[in-house]
C-alpha cells in the first residue's frame, strides 16, 4: 500500500484479491467511488490494485476495507502480535499505539497493557517487523524476539522472569538504603545527646544513601519519562520522575544552601527520605503488580503446557521418539496408557479412552477405537493405539485454541475505549493540577508555604495512577477469556466477550444444534408379527439403501443383536419408498402415498402415523407379503442437554427460537420438547441470516448457535455468532464464540461468565476512577482547612503502588467462576 498526501486529500493504493475479471475490477471501483470522502477511485485489474484519492476528515482506511469485502472480495492484510517491554502505564500504551498508527501501510493497532502485545493489522508490501521495531524503540520501548528455532512464547516468558527477578532486586537495594535514611531523619531524637549528628553531617549522609536509589534504582522512571518527552508526550514514569526529583532536589538545597530558608524564617529540612521510599515503594507495587498479572495469564501456561514434547513414529517398522517439531502429515504414530498424544489425527488401530478435559472441558473421557479423530495434548488413559498424523504443528486443534485465547485477550472490547480516552489526558492533567496545587499553597498556604507547596506538589504526581486505569480491563478479559477456555469456550475477542452479556434472544438450528444431527429409531409398531421381525424384514430391506434413514434402521437392528439377511431383490423407488424380497417375502418400506400407490390397506395404523407426525418423527410404513405389518418411525432426536439448556435461557430472561428447513409441524413438536418459544420453519439455508436480521429489526441483541456451513452467513449476521466445535471450520471461522465440545450448555456457560466478565470490569473502572478522583484532591490538601489533614508524600506512592495491584487482585477473583 502507498499512501501520499496531497493538500487536504490523500492517495492510497489498496492491494486487492479474488478479481477474475474487468466486470470485478468494475464492482470495486463503484463501490470504493460511493463512499462519501472519496474523490476519486480507479482499480487496475492486471495490477490487482485499486487506488483512491480521498478527504481522511470523511472516510477512513478501514471504510475501504469493509466496501470490498462487502463486494465479494479481498485485501491483502497481514496480522502480527509483538511483547513489547517497557510499558508501564495506559499512556505508555496510548504512546505505543500512536507511534504505530502514524507508520504508513498500518490499518490497525491494538496494544494491550496487561498481556504487554501489540496487535497489528499492516500492508505487507509498506511494512514489517523491521518498521515496527524501529518505531516502538524510537517511542522508548523494546520487542522480544526470538532467535531462530526458538519459541518465542518461552523466550517472552523468561524475559517476564527475567526482569520480574531484576525488578526484585532494585526492590531489596532500594529498602535496603531507604531504611538507613529514615533512621537519619529521626537520628537525634532517637539518640540524643549521646550519639548527637550534625545536622549538615547528617544530611550529607543521607544524600549519599539517596542518591543510588534516585539514579540507579530508579533510573527507568528518568529514561521512560525522557523517551515520551522526545515525542512530546507524557506518562506515568513523568509523574514519578518530576515527584522524586522535586523532592531529592529541594532536599540538595536545603544541605548545600541552609541560609536561603534561614531568610525566610524557617529551618532547612530535607526529604531524601520521600524520594528513596516514594521509589521504592512504587517498585514494590510494581513487583506485585508483575506477580499478579502473571497469574492472569495461567490459562495460556497451562495450554501450553499442553503440548507434548516427543511423539513415538514408527517408521520401517522400527519405533522411534522424535521431536514434536519433526513429526510430519502421515506419520503413524503408537500412543501407550498414560501418555499424551503428541498431535491430531485418526486412529488406524487400537482401543483406548481418552481425556480430552483440557480441550473441551467434558470431565468424562471418550471411547475412542479404529477411525475415531484424536486430539494433541489430550491424555490416553487406557489401552494402546496407534493413529495417522492428520495435522501437525500450527494446524493442530491445540494451537489454534492458543493463538485464539492469545488474541482474545490480546482485544479490547468497547467498555475500554472511555479508559483509552481519559488515559491519553491523564497525565498532562495530573502535572496541571500539581503545578495549580504549588501555586495555591506558595501564595495562599501557612509557612513554611514552600514547604507546604513541594510537599503537596509531589503528593499529587505521586498518588495519581494511570497504571489502575489500563489495567482495569485487560486483566479482566485475560482471566475471563482464559477461564472460557478451560471450559471448553473458545471466546474470538474481547468484543464478543462484551456482547454476549447483552444477548436478549438466541437463535439455535435445529440440525445438529438442537438434535444430535443422525436419525435415529424411536417407535417400532407391529401388527401382525412382533416388533423383532417387524426390524428384521425392515433392516435385511434397507441393506441395499444409501438413505440416511435406513442406515438408522440398519443401525437399530445391529444394536438389538439381529442378523439381518441380504435382500434376494432390491429397487428404490426416489422420493417414495423401496421394494426388495426378503428370504422369498415380498417386503415394501415407504411413505403414506407409496402404499396407497401400490393398493395396500393401512387403515388400521394410520391414526398411529398421524400421532408419531405429530410429534416430529418421520413415520414409514412396512408391508411384508401385500399386508401392513406395522410402522418404524425414525426422527433426529433432541441432545440430552437441551432441555435443560433451554430452561436455563429462559431463567436469565433470553427469549430461545429455533431455525429449521423441516415443515412446520415437525419445527413445532422438537420445540415442544425442548421448551422453546418461537419456531421459524421451512427456513432455506440462504434466508437463515435473513431471518436473524429480522429479529434484530425487533431490537433485540441476537445469537445465533449453529454447526454447519449452511449457519454461517447466519452466525455472522448475528450480533453474537456461536459454532458448535462438533460442526465445520467454515462455521467455526464465522463465529464470535466455538463450543469445543459441542455441548450447548456452553452458550449459557458463556452469557454467564460474559456476565461475570462485564461486572469485574466495572468494578475495576469503578475502583480505578474513585481512586484517581477522590485521592487526587486530597494530596492537594481540600482536607486541610476543614479537618488539618496532609497528605504525605511516601503515603501517596504507596496507595498509588497497591492501587494497581487492588485492580489486579479483583479480576484473579474471576478465576473462582464454574459453570451453572
Amino acid at each position: 500500500m502507498a499512501e501520499e498526501a496531497s493538500g487536504s486529500s490523500k492517495r492510497i493504493d489498496l492491494p486487492i484479491t479474488g478479481m477474475s475479471c474487468a466486470s470485478c475490477a468494475s464492482h470495486v471501483e463503484n463501490a470504493l467511488s460511493e463512499l462519501k470522502g472519496v474523490t476519486s477511485a480507479s482499480v487496475n485489474f492486471a495490477a490487482e490494485k485499486a487506488t483512491v484519492l480521498y478527504d481522511p476528515s470523511q472516510v477512513s482506511v478501514s471504510d475501504f476495507i469493509s466496501a470490498v469485502i462487502d463486494q465479494g472480495y479481498g485485501i491483502s492484510l497481514s496480522r502480527i502480535t509483538l511483547p513489547v517491554q517497557g510499558m508501564t502505564c495506559a499512556a505508555c500504551v496510548s504512546a505505543v499505539e500512536n507511534a504505530l498508527k502514524g507508520l504508513e501501510g498500518v490499518v490497525s493497532v491494538s496494544v494491550n497493557f496487561a498481556t504487554e502485545k501489540a496487535m497489528i493489522e499492516y500492508f505487507p508490501s509498506q511494512a514489517g517487523i523491521r518498521e515496527f521495531r524501529k518505531i516502538i524503540q524510537e517511542a522508548g520501548y523494546e520487542i522480544v524476539e526470538a532467535e531462530k528455532g526458538e519459541d518465542i512464547v518461552e523466550k517472552e516468558q523468561r524475559e517476564r522472569e527475567r526482569a520480574y527477578k531484576e525488578l526484585r532486586a532494585k526492590v531489596i537495594a532500594g529498602a535496603v538504603l531507604a531504611v538507613p535514611i529514615m533512621l537519619l531523619m529521626q537520628w537525634n531524637h532517637l539518640f540524643g545527646h549521646a550519639l548527637h549528628m550534625p545536622m549538615q553531617f547528617n544530611h550529607l549522609v543521607q544524600l549519599v544513601l539517596a542518591t543510588p536509589v534516585q539514579f540507579w534504582i530508579g533510573r527507568h522512571f528518568y529514561t521512560g519519562a525522557l523517551a515520551a518527552a522526545r515525542h512530546r508526550t507524557t506518562n506515568m514514569n513523568t509523574l514519578i520522575a518530576i515527584g522524586t526529583s522535586s523532592a531529592y532536589l529541594y532536599s540538595i538545597v536545603a544541605t548545600f544552601f541552609p541560609d536561603l530558608f534561614a531568610i525566610r524564617g524557617y529551618s532547612a529540612e530535607v526529604y531524601y527520605d520521600t524520594s528513596a521510599t516514594i521509589i521504592v515503594l512504587i517498585l514494590l507495587g510494581r513487583l506485585f503488580e508483575a506477580r499478579a498479572k502473571g497469574q492472569t495469564s495461567e490459562a495460556i501456561k497451562k495450554l501450553i503446557g499442553l503440548q507434548a514434547k516427543t511423539a513415538r513414529v514408527i517408521k520401517d517398522g522400527r519405533e522411534m521418539d522424535v521431536p514434536i517439531e519433526d513429526v510430519e502429515i502421515g506419520d503413524v504414530i503408537l500412543v501407550r496408557p498414560g501418555e499424551k498424544i503428541p498431535v491430531d489425527g485418526v486412529i488406524k488401530d487400537g482401543y483406548s479412552s481418552v481425556d480430552e478435559s483440557m480441550v473441551t472441558g467434558e470431565s468424562i473421557p471418550i471411547e475412542k477405537s479404529t477411525g475415531a479423530q484424536v486430539i494433541g495434548g489430550t491424555i490416553n488413559k487406557t489401552g494402546s493405539f496407534r493413529f495417522e498424523a492428520v495435522k501437525v504443528g500450527k494446524e493442530t486443534m491445540l494451537s489454534h485454541i492458543i493463538n485464539m485465547v492469545q488474541a482474545a485477550q490480546g482485544s479490547k472490547p468497547p467498555i475500554a475505549r472511555l479508559a483509552d480516552i481519559i488515559a491519553s489526558y491523564f497525565v498532562p492533567v495530573v502535572i496541571g493540577i500539581a503545578t495549580l496545587t504549588f501555586i495555591v499553597w506558595y501564595f495562599l498556604g501557612p509557612e513554611p508555604a514552600f514547604t507546604y507547596a513541594v510537599l503537596n506538589f509531589i503528593a499529587v504526581l505521586i498518588i495519581a495512577c494511570p497504571c489502575s486505569l489500563g489495567l482495569a480491563t485487560p486483566t479482566s478479559i485475560m482471566v475471563g477469556t482464559g477461564k472460557g477456555a478451560e471450559n471448553g469456550i473458545l471466546i474470538r475477542s474481547g468484543e464478543a466477550l462484551e456482547k454476549a452479556h447483552k444477548i436478549t434472544a438466541i437463535v439455535f438450528d435445529k440440525t445438529g444444534t438442537l438434535t444430535k444431527g443422525q436419525p435415529e429409531v424411536t417407535d417400532l409398531i407391529a401388527k401382525g408379527m412382533d416388533e423383532k421381525d417387524l426390524l428384521f424384514y425392515a433392516a435385511s430391506a434397507e441393506k441395499g439403501s444409501e438413505h440416511p434413514l435406513g442406515e438408522s434402521i440398519i443401525k437399530r437392528a445391529q444394536d438389538s443383536g439381529l442378523t439381518i439377511a441380504d435382500p434376494d431383490q432390491f429397487q428404490a423407488i426416489p422420493g417414495h419408498g423401496i421394494k426388495a424380497v426378503i428370504q422369498g417375502r415380498a417386503v415394501l418400506l415407504g411413505n403414506r402415498k407409496f402404499m396407497q400407490d401400490e393398493g395396500i390397506d393401512i387403515s388400521l395404523i394410520i391414526a398411529d402415523s398421524d400421532t408419531l407426525s405429530a410429534q416430529g418423527k418421520t413415520p414409514m410404513f412396512i408391508c411384508v407379503d401385500n399386508a401392513a405389518a406395522g410402522i418404524i418411525a425414525v426422527a433426529d432426536t433432541l441432545r440430552e442437554e437441551s432441555v435443560l439448556a433451554v430452561k436455563q435461557l429462559h431463567d436469565l430472561g433470553i427469549e430461545v427460537v429455533m431455525i429449521t428447513g423441516d415443515n412446520k409441524r415437525t419445527g413445532e413438536a422438537i420445540a415442544r420438547q425442548a421448551g422453546i418459544d418461537r419456531v421459524l420453519a421451512e427456513v432455506l439455508p440462504q434466508d437463515k441470516a435473513a431471518e436473524v436480521k429480522k429479529l434484530q429489526a425487533e431490537g433485540k441483541v441476537v445469537a445465533m448457535v449453529g454447526d454447519g456451513i449452511n449457519d454461517a452467513p447466519a452466525l455472522a449476521q448475528a450480533d453474537v455468532g456461536i459454532a458448535i466445535g462438533t460442526g465445520t471450520d467454515v462455521a467455526m471461522e464465522a463465529s464470535d464464540i466455538t463450543l469445543i465440545a459441542g455441548n450447548i450448555k456452553g452458550v449459557v456457560t458463556a452469557i454467564a461468565l460474559s456476565k461475570a466478565t462485564l461486572r469485574n470490569i466495572k468494578q475495576n473502572l469503578f475502583w480505578a476512577f474513585a481512586y484517581n478522583v477522590i485521592l487526587i484532591p486530597v494530596a492537594a490538601g481540600v482536607l486541610f482547612p476543614f479537618f488539618g489533614i496532609l497528605l504525605n508524600p511516601m503515603l501517596a506512592a504507596g496507595a498509588m503502588g497497591f492501587s494497581s495491584v487492588t485492580v489486579v487482585t479483583n479480576a484473579l477473583r474471576l478465576r473462582r467462576f464454574k459453570p451453572a
